[in-house]
């Protein structure tokens, strides 16, 4: 029995494991990836000659924080092991939470007294003709490759998307010898208006802010188009990516008849991203809709508990914010999880108002990024013709969303689509087709976005081995 299991050793998960085992708790971590980091601090396998962390400009504190939870002797650390299911023991009245996990050491179910979901976020989907063939990554995925293998995604490659994390991308891209011919935003430059509402984003934040248009300025000295108001509608080729094209868009992303093509092996898009909230689902956690924030996000009090009783949410599962407001949820997290079980050096109230201080901080920032850049994701939903797939697991096509609205008037929810036409019952669970499908139900329906609901997530929420399943039966690990 552990006093808490954290699910995800990105920022939120180590700030958190750490508070709590400084403050004389049992912790294990569970992650998939083989070091700790997350996404946004992937390290490369320890076997590689330049296996060290170097942050981006902006996240200097990641080397001490990785140096902290990799060598905390309280700390138990499951690498290359994926938490698929939370179970409650109902018969007892005190909070016992079962994580079933799968992985090369462990197999069956950790027993907690409390779960802490920092399960990170990926990529936002976008459906488009062309967006299954080989040669169309994320963002997410490009980078991963660069920083954990120290692979190049392809040698000519156009960028779209609306986010800033495009910029950096690319700027990694190049510089490790790649060909970047086209960066496509489908936003415009930022107004007056949106420049005075930023300035509350530069305190603490100089370094990032003066990395980021340095990167821009690099990109231009070498000859990549920067385009903006400017989508991507379609990828072609006949095995793989050859093409792209692209459109000038008006400000509300709407497709005008002005149309291009670009010739590319690689098409990289980075649209934003989708908090990862599987878990939290299938333990029945409340969720919100906030669509500047990523989508459907758990919601918590100020203590950083979920709706469900004994679990906790920190970092990107709360609303996508950056690694800066991630380390300072998940160190809150820790905390408030440390004094609700009388932990043997519960923190002071001069640490919780210090980790209180650090989020309102964090927020200033992430605020900022998240209102410039949210997808306006009504349209993006517009881009599939009826040929496109949506579900790529199931092969379910735009025709048979449209179809299954049409015949079926009653029909107003996410939900209610995925049980007609089986769009999200697949590997991925509807990762990768719920923001459209939540879309074309809202435009179909006059509704919001909101309305249109989300997908419930059931055990297992990830693909494991049927072994896997046949422990759940056991006591703990």
């Amino acid at each position: 029995m552990y006093d808490l299991a954290v699910i995800g050793a990105g920022p939120a998960g180590m700030a958190a494991a750490l508070a709590a085992a400084d403050a004389g708790l049992n912790v294990v971590v569970v992650d998939e990836q083989i070091r700790a980091g997350g996404q946004i601090f992937r390290q490369p396998p320890v076997e590689f000659p330049d296996a060290a962390l170097k942050p981006t400009a902006g996240y200097g504190w990641a080397i001490e924080l990785l140096e902290r939870f990799e060598n905390h002797e309280d700390i138990e650390h499951l690498t290359s092991t994926t938490a698929y299911g939370i179970l409650r023991d109902r018969d007892n009245d005190e909070i016992s939470l079962k994580l079933a996990v799968s992985g090369p050491t462990v197999s069956g179910v950790i027993s907690a007294r409390r779960l802490l979901i920092a399960t990170g976020a990926y990529d936002l989907p976008v459906t488009f003709p062309g967006w299954t063939l080989p040669g169309v990554m994320t963002a997410g995925a490009v980078q991963s490759l660069l920083k954990s293998q120290h692979v190049l995604a392809g040698e000519d490659l156009v960028l779209a998307g609306s986010h800033p994390l495009l910029v950096v991308v690319a700027d990694q891209l190049v510089a490790k010898g790649a060909r970047v011919s086209e960066l496509a935003f489908a936003r415009g430059i930022p107004g007056p208006r949106e420049l005075v509402a930023a300035r509350r984003a530069i305190p603490g934040h100089t370094d990032l802010l003066a990395e980021s248009a340095l990167a821009v300025a690099r990109l231009v000295s070498r000859g990549v188009k920067v385009s903006t108001r400017t989508i991507v509608t379609g990828a072609f080729g006949d095995r793989a990516v050859e093409s792209v094209e692209l459109a000038r868009v008006d400000r509300d992303w709407k497709v005008s008849n002005r149309r291009r093509r670009r010739e590319a092996s690689t098409l990289v898009l980075g649209y934003g991203f989708s908090p990862s909230t599987e878990l939290a689902r299938q333990a029945d956690c409340r969720m919100v809709w906030s669509s500047p924030k990523g989508g459907w996000v758990v919601a918590h009090d100020e203590r950083m508990e979920s709706s469900a009783p004994g679990i906790f949410v920190a970092g990107e599962p709360t609303g996508v914010a950056g690694a800066d407001q991630a380390r300072a949820e998940g160190h809150l997290a820790g905390l408030s999880i440390a004094r609700e079980l009388s932990a043997p050096r519960t923190p002071s109230g001069a640490t919780f108002a210090a980790a209180d201080k650090g989020i309102t901080r964090a927020e200033h920032f992430s605020t900022v990024v998240q209102t410039m850049f949210e997808p306006k994701r009504e349209a993006l939903a517009t881009l599939a013709t009826p040929d496109t797939i949506i579900c790529r697991c199931e092969l379910v096509t735009r025709t048979s969303v449209d179809a299954t609205l049409d015949d079926n008037p009653f029909v107003s929810t996410a939900s209610a689509v995925k049980l007609q036409c089986r769009s999200g019952m697949g590997p991925c669970q509807g990762r990768y087709c719920e923001g459209t499908i939540g879309a074309l139900v809202a435009n179909a329906r006059g509704t919001s976005l909101a309305e249109a609901g989300h997908f419930t997530a059931h055990l297992p929420v990830k693909p494991v081995p049927v072994e896997a399943l046949t422990r759940l039966d056991q006591l703990d690990s």
